[in-house]
């Protein structure tokens, strides 16, 4: 467990997510997720948390393993055709994960996911959270479809609108 760690965590708490996520961005985020989805049959949610807080933080929870639980507890997992998948953004580490079902995992493997993080993960050097994590849903919708394109009506099992923890 790192001192600078623990200490970027308690100040960067949620002042740093309101000022990059403000109400206007995650109603943005949410429309492209929507419209993603009317592409594809898959089913995508985007969790930003500013920072780990208390169990998680002091247990020294990497943003992956958070995300795996974040993943399991939206219940991403239990889709129709195994096909949800998580951008789950960590503000205090800088780092976005991307947890997918394994129906589309199987297709899209562990170094696509990557490079779409890694492109995410430029615009939000940049200060750019907003473009990188539309551009990401995009690239994620774009695999979707390819794997998983809409056919007829189709239900929207899981919510559309971002999470923020």
């Amino acid at each position: 467990m790192s001192i600078r760690r623990i200490t970027r965590h308690l100040l960067q708490h949620h002042w740093r997510r309101r000022l990059a996520f403000p109400p206007d961005v995650l109603a943005r985020i949410e429309r492209v997720i929507k419209a993603g989805e009317s592409a594809h049959a898959g089913q995508l949610r985007f969790v930003v948390e500013g920072a780990l807080d208390g169990a998680p933080l002091f247990r020294n929870q990497s943003a992956r393993e958070r995300a795996l639980d974040i993943f399991s507890q939206l219940r991403i997992w239990d889709t129709a055709h195994n096909n949800g998948v998580l951008i789950y953004l960590l503000l205090a580490d800088r780092d976005v994960e991307i947890v997918a079902d394994r129906g589309i995992n199987a297709r899209v493997g562990t170094a696509g996911w990557e490079r779409i993080c890694r492109e995410m993960e430029t615009d939000f050097r940049a200060g750019n959270f907003e473009r990188g994590v539309i551009k990401g849903i995009e690239a994620v919708s774009r695999e979707l479809a390819t794997y998983f394109p809409r056919s007829g009506g189709g239900s929207n099992e899981l919510p559309d609108a971002p999470v923020v923890m």
